[in-house]
């Protein structure tokens, strides 16, 4: 089914938004939701929510791209329950290190913030990021995205592009350091 018709059965109120919602991106809101959470239990609940969310959203919102606008909301989810359940445990996974190398080009350097800045939209700080993916090339976006908005392994991504390991941490340390000279004379430059 199109997006456009899972949209109007949302407006329409029907039930079989949901279902149609749930076959067509219940894997891709999964794979979001299990790369921030590393638990099948956890990333179902995102999902589940996430549909709920959509439910309430649609109307009165109409999103122009579906995907983009469920794997926002699970990703958001998914994000807050790890906050809550590693709250006061900073420790090892791939969302803590995403987070800590994000941290590090922001003022604060504080995790905490760099959670609270990749679930706010429409923030200063939101259109300060999206003018700084903006002018990367193609490759540097997809490896900065697929890091940080995916929260992907450095293996994965690498095997994904075809690309060494240390080519993918380099574009990593290289475009960090971008954003940080990007931010340079806001409030959230390091």
């Amino acid at each position: 089914m199109e997006d456009s018709e899972i949209i109007e059965l949302y407006f329409n109120r029907d039930e079989a938004a949901v279902a149609q919602t749930s076959a067509k991106y219940g894997r891709y809101c999964g794979a979001i939701a299990f790369r921030v959470l590393h638990s099948r239990e956890d990333s179902e609940e995102c999902v589940n929510d996430t549909w709920w969310r959509a439910w309430s959203s649609i109307p009165p919102e109409r999103p122009r791209i579906l995907s983009a606008f469920l794997g926002t909301i699970t990703r958001n989810l998914a994000l807050h329950r790890y906050e809550k359940l590693h709250a006061g445990k900073r420790g090892g996974g791939e969302t803590a290190a995403a987070l800590e190398e994000l941290a590090e080009v922001l003022a604060s350097g504080d995790v905490t913030e760099a959670e609270a800045i990749l679930q706010t939209e429409g923030s200063e700080l939101t259109e300060l990021l999206n003018g700084f993916l903006g002018g990367l090339s193609p490759d540097a976006r997809v490896i900065f995205l697929q890091r940080y908005w995916y929260m992907e392994p450095v293996k994965e991504i690498a095997a994904g592009l075809g690309v060494s390991e240390g080519k993918v941490k380099m574009s990593l340390l290289r475009t960090r350091r971008k954003l940080a000279e990007y931010l340079a004379g806001t409030d959230y430059h390091a």
